[in-house]
């Protein structure tokens, strides 16, 4: 069986993603192709700062040396500056992530890794935007389920970028039920897990304490965990939240389920933020992202270190094989 094919898409060109492109490539990889989705003089002057070798090359051709990368070009309107975001540069970055994922959609590719945009210069370039999670579920009908990942703990999330107000209001039995079969389904097929166990966070401190500490884990949560078990799922919880994570508790779970982003995510990123990716579980083809942001202060210098790159890019061939096979 051929090697998985995998977009590449850098992100935000003044800030790190190109520079961690750069650097993946000077290695040959064993376990996938990369087809990068990118303007390649914006490449070209990563690998220059950095003083590595570079040579794009054409969308069917494979590497032979380091530094060379396939390249589907997608031009920037204007030369990107490291450290200095341009608005008119962000149809080029929708254009990159859309394009990539298209191929997936249309089966030419196998999955798509991508590196880290700036949120605000996207809007201020009249495209809105509220994160590429969103606009690939878009683009691909589905629905989608957060999930960040070490080699530590996989923290799935009911609610992604709320304010801590309207959190409690968004924790509906739907929307958990929703999240917990999405997050279910992709252990299954993605990780090869047969019967993945879960552990799910309660919403409110000490999972409500039966009612004194609030009603969401009463009212909702437990009919929810109670009907999903029904249909065979391993669920445990709802859980106090700051106990979940001792490391003899969390031997025993595949995922643990958060209620809101900075519920589960100090956890995973305090125990091996390096190597943290960021996966979207419901998608048609495996997408995996590095967990961090563009880094404007570090771009251009060759300080930007490239390890969740690294991992994002080798647990999306791993997941994409799966698939395949």
């Amino acid at each position: 069986m051929s090697l998985p094919a995998l977009a590449l898409v850098p992100g935000e060109p003044a800030g790190i993603g190109p520079e961690l492109c750069i650097r993946l490539v000077q290695q040959p990889r064993p376990d996938c192709r990369l087809l990068a989705f990118a303007d390649p003089d914006n490449l070209a002057q990563a690998a220059d700062a950095l003083g590595l070798p570079f040579r794009p090359l054409p969308a069917d051709c494979l590497p032979e040396r380091p530094g060379d990368l396939a390249v589907h070009a997608i031009a920037l309107a204007r030369p990107a500056r490291p450290g200095q975001t341009d608005p008119a540069n962000a149809a080029a970055v929708i254009a990159a992530l859309r394009t990539g994922a298209a191929a997936c959609l249309e089966g030419r590719l196998d999955g798509i890794v991508t590196g880290p945009v700036h949120k605000a210069v996207i809007n201020q370039g009249g495209i809105a935007y509220t994160g590429t999670t969103e606009l690939l579920a878009e683009q691909a009908g589905t629905d989608v389920v957060m999930m960040l990942a070490n080699d530590i703990v996989r923290v799935a999330l009911v609610t992604t970028h709320l304010p801590l107000r309207a959190v409690a209001d968004a924790v509906t039995g739907p929307a958990l039920a929703r999240c917990l079969e999405i997050t279910w389904q992709a252990l299954r097929r993605d990780f090869g897990l047969a019967a993945p166990r879960i552990a799910v966070l309660g919403l409110n401190p000490h999972a409500g304490e039966d009612g004194h500490l609030g009603r969401e884990e009463l009212d909702v949560m437990i009919p929810v965990l109670a009907a999903l078990r029904a249909r065979g799922m391993d669920l445990i919880g709802p859980l106090p939240a700051d106990t979940a994570f001792l490391p003899q508790k969390l031997r025993g779970f595949d995922a643990v389920v958060a209620m809101y982003h900075d519920q589960g995510l100090p956890v995973l990123k305090y125990s091996g933020f390096e190597q943290a990716v960021n996966i979207t579980l419901g998608l048609p083809y495996p997408r995996v992202a590095v967990d961090h942001g563009t880094a404007l202060d570090l771009a251009g210098r060759g300080l930007a270190d490239p390890s969740s790159l690294f991992a994002a890019t080798a647990l999306c061939a791993q997941l994409a094989a799966a698939r395949r096979a």
